[in-house]
């Protein structure tokens, strides 16, 4: 593998972590509102948004671990755009993670699934 701190990996793998977590509790989510409500005009945009998160979370995971891979077929170093295209990958999949994670508890609350 051509070389990334530790700490990067560490990132890497505890975002993959969230995001896998998100992914779940999304979808968790959009089933309880749509098996307790029904789809409805007030549930319509709830439900979209659980669905949209689910999609974000996974295209974020898929592109963290396809980066991971690739990165570790390099000898005996990444080319600095693949580092970079990293580094912009990690920022997006946080700030994904974080928007989805307080998206969702909302939901849970405006519907008072908690």
């Amino acid at each position: 593998m051509a070389d990334l701190p530790d700490r990067t990996i560490t990132i890497i793998l505890e975002l993959q972590r969230r995001l896998v977590q998100l992914i779940n509790q999304a979808g968790a989510t959009e089933l309880s509102v749509f098996e307790i409500f029904g789809e409805t005009e007030a549930t319509a945009s709830v439900l979209e948004q659980l669905t949209n998160i689910r999609e974000r979370a996974t295209s974020s995971y898929s592109r963290l671990s396809n980066l991971l891979l690739r990165i570790s077929e390099f000898q005996p170093i990444a080319p600095a755009a693949t580092i970079e295209l990293l580094t912009q990958t990690i920022e997006q999949a946080e700030v994904t993670a974080e928007a989805g994670e307080a998206t969702v508890r909302e939901a849970k609350s405006d519907w008072n699934l908690l």
